[in-house]
């Protein structure tokens, strides 16, 4: 039989498409990690086929890095502790387009999924059919998430009928509401301009078309290094616990993996622990999430100093399974956003209550000891000193707290408007101090007003210093008597106006 003979054009057409084949299987597949692979270089030939793999959905943020750290990396691999000392495997998966995590959560492509618990309060419900628990909380946000602001506005009450760029529905807007009724305000007493993220807000703000907006950290320093004038008004720095990440599992998926849900919550504690507390853990997470970002380490390095990476101590709090912690709870957080957006119209029907969708069997089961897994411990404020006490507020909230005539003695239904109107802003933004300006109206001797002023709000602050906890040194006591009337002191509405207290945060 007589050999057809290739012609060379024919050759390069055929290695051209065996090439074409490879490279298509190489880009389709790439990305897919099965037990005996991974991207990342190691050989994990040794891994059983059958091994489990717990699929976890994550942004592009610093708070989860405490599971990412001990897993070695983002991707399922036979080095990860998760596979060395309880047999199973992590993958993490990075889905930033909100919508589409939450399909993949629905799908079952993730089992654990990323969520704030603020946030979170506007989407149960329709997550309702899936019984979602929130097993753990990985962080809180601190100097992640920032509203920068235009050249003359000074604190938040500057921001009455300014625009201001937000993300709907998203820790920014958790925060936003936070900083206005801290200052007094609501957000009808604001222009919102409203985007898809963060970064869109950014962009508006940089472009000059809002004169503030809600952002995430790095974008918060390039804004104010890009328009003349700009600064950080307000971070999570100070509005310490508003922004809490958790992850979220469907209760069939919790009840069918208890055990190994368990390890992964113990396992991610220690990992957290050790980044907290010794640097070479530190920066060894750092280069782990540079790699699984995709991004500088400087940028890694700066995400992961935004965040309290939230142990074991934290856990217990966070769940209220400390009877003794006076701070801030999950409960807390999930029902006060419950009304928050009810009261901006986000939330129309009731939601799940706190004990249905809280599921702390994972911390329940767990038994961490040692200072590293402890709780976070109270801000440890300074002696004031006369630069604080002058200091310029960030906010001002005005209170109308009614004292019997001539006395600073504050009754039960005092104590009830303090907690209502103010104490949940104290204990949220708790790394600022709290400067309580007492004021009265003209009548009678005017120095005689400031010393009764100035004993009515130590009245206050030695309330919340007894009933809630609070460190003395975080409060600034200051008596205005007359001399800052808020209304015209001339008819009986606006003396009972000027008779106020006023509540400030001072950023520490």
């Amino acid at each position: 039989m007589k050999k057809t003979k290739l012609t060379p054009f024919a050759k390069v057409l055929i290695v051209v498409a065996v090439l074409s084949v490879l490279a298509f299987v190489f880009y389709k597949y790439k990305d897919q990690i099965l037990p005996g692979q991974s991207t990342n270089g190691a050989n994990n030939t040794d891994i059983p086929k059958d091994a489990k793999i717990v699929k976890i959905g994550v942004v592009t943020w610093g708070g989860y890095i405490g599971g990412q750290y001990f897993n070695e990396g983002f991707e399922a691999n036979q080095n990860s502790r998760f596979y060395k000392d309880y047999g199973f495997l992590v993958e993490f998966k990075i889905i930033d387009d909100f919508a589409a995590s939450r399909s993949a959560w629905k799908a079952g492509e993730v089992d654990l999924l990323w969520s704030t618990i603020d946030a979170f309060t506007t989407e149960v419900k329709g997550l309702e059919q899936f019984n979602p628990q929130v097993v753990f909380q990985s962080d809180w946000s601190r100097g992640g998430d920032a509203v920068v602001v235009q050249r003359g506005i000074n604190n938040v009450n500057d921001l009455k009928g300014k625009k201001i760029a937000f993300a709907e529905m998203t820790p920014s807007h958790t925060f936003l509401l936070w900083m206005l009724d801290a200052g007094g305000l609501d957000i009808k007493d604001i222009e919102p301009v409203k985007v898809a993220s963060a970064i869109d807000a950014a962009d508006l703000f940089k472009k000059g078309q809002v004169d503030a907006a809600i952002v995430w950290s790095p974008d918060d320093a390039d804004c104010v290094a890009k328009v003349p004038g700009a600064k950080i008004l307000q971070n999570t720095k100070d509005a310490s616990h508003i922004i809490a990440d958790i992850f979220v599992a469907k209760k069939e998926y919790v009840d069918a993996n208890r055990d190994i849900l368990q390890k992964l919550f113990e396992g991610w504690m220690k990992g957290a622990a050790e980044i907290n507390t010794t640097p070479e853990a530190r920066a060894k997470a750092v280069k782990i999430l540079s790699l699984g970002l995709k991004q500088p380490e400087d940028f890694c390095d700066l995400a992961i100093n935004n965040v309290r990476l939230c142990t074991y101590g934290d856990n217990v709090n966070f769940f209220g399974l400390n009877s003794a912690f006076k701070g801030v709870t999950g409960e807390e957080i999930y029902n006060k956003m419950e009304v928050k957006y009810q009261k901006a119209g986000y939330i129309t029907e009731k939601i799940q209550s706190w004990r249905i969708i809280a599921n702390p069997i994972l911390v329940t089961s767990t038994q961490l000891t040692g200072a590293m897994h402890d709780a976070e411990q109270s801000v440890n404020f300074s002696e004031v000193t006369n630069d604080v006490v002058e200091k310029e507020a960030i906010s001002t909230k005005r209170v109308s707290i009614q004292f019997a005539s001539g006395s600073a003695v504050i009754d039960d239904n005092m104590k009830r408007i303090i907690d209502l109107e103010f104490l949940d802003i104290a204990k949220s933004f708790s790394n600022a101090r709290i400067r309580i300006e007492g004021n009265t109206d003209n009548t009678g001797n005017r120095q005689a007003n400031i010393d009764l002023s100035k004993k009515r709000a130590q009245a206050v602050a030695d309330y919340l210093i007894t009933e809630h906890k609070f460190s003395t040194n975080r409060f600034i006591i200051v008596g205005n008597g007359p001399d800052k009337p808020v209304s015209d002191n001339t008819s009986v509405d606006g003396k009972a106006k000027n008779r106020r207290t006023d509540f400030e945060l001072i950023g520490n």
